[in-house]
């Protein structure tokens, strides 16, 4: 199937690749990029193929846009450590069960959802400028098996924007700041994209030889990304997601009313 690919379709993939992992590292939703750049440039591959092999671009940008989010901002490994695993699991569930059915139908509640979370982060201007600490270890607990288990199987499922539901999760549920919440997001999204590259390498779908290089390019999109989201701040972040969320909207409304 590689065969099938020519040298601009893999350039323009590769440019794809690295503003997905830019954005991506940044507050998420870089398969808002990736996913219908490809789809569009690869119209003959199935659908689980292609999906299949972004995951790798996907997971390598994530990685290298963590490791520099670990070296500023101090993780909570041991929540992580659960949440991860929790994320693995779903996502790996989430990519099984997309390789049996559609999803379309989830679309058209995601599309309102998403207008009421834009709509709430323009109007209230300190959401996730500060960290909040008012929650028991007992209700951290639940609300982190709840974020990761539902944002795992959705990344494995239907996969746009799991970045950036991470962060809203990680800020709304969990009281993080928008740093600290795009942090510990990366150490989830890798464990989801993780369990969804198990899936489709078991079921031989990845072609490595797009997968490859889109995810070099990915992932020094993803070292820069993060790199400025560090130096910039929770304001900066703030704006970034609020894009993001916006681009997402447009994604879904276009999916919902024109196909």
């Amino acid at each position: 199937m590689f065969d099938q690919i020519d040298s601009l379709t893999l350039i323009l993939l590769c440019i794809a690749a690295f503003g997905a992992g830019f954005v991506d590292a940044i507050v998420g939703g870089g398969g808002l990029i990736q996913t219908p750049i490809a789809l569009i440039l690869m119209p003959n591959l199935p659908v689980a193929t292609v999906i299949g092999s972004l995951k790798i671009p996907a997971f390598s940008g994530t990685f290298f846009a963590a490791k520099q989010y670990v070296k500023k901002v101090k993780i909570e490994w041991r929540r992580m450590a659960l949440m991860c695993t929790v994320a693995f699991s779903f996502a790996f569930l989430g990519s099984e069960l997309l390789s049996k059915m559609g999803n379309s139908y989830m679309k058209p509640i995601l599309f309102c959802v998403l207008i009421v979370v834009a709509l709430y982060t323009y109007s209230k201007k300190s959401f996730g400028q500060a960290q909040s600490k008012n929650l028991s270890r007992n209700a951290l607990l639940v609300r982190s098996l709840i974020l990761s288990a539902t944002v795992g199987f959705y990344d494995g499922f239907i996969g746009p924007g799991t970045g950036s539901f991470l962060v809203l999760g990680f800020i709304a549920l969990l009281g993080y700041d928008f740093l600290q919440a795009s942090a510990h997001a990366k150490m989830v999204n890798l464990s989801t994209n993780f369990g969804s590259i198990v899936l489709f390498f078991m079921k031989g779908t990845i072609i490595w030889g797009i997968a490859i290089p889109m995810a070099i390019c990915n992932a020094v999109g993803g070292l820069l990304g993060a790199k400025l989201a560090i130096a910039k701040g929770n304001q900066f972040i703030r704006v970034f997601f609020l894009l993001v969320i916006g681009a997402t909207i447009l994604r879904f409304g276009y999916d919902v009313f024109f196909k």
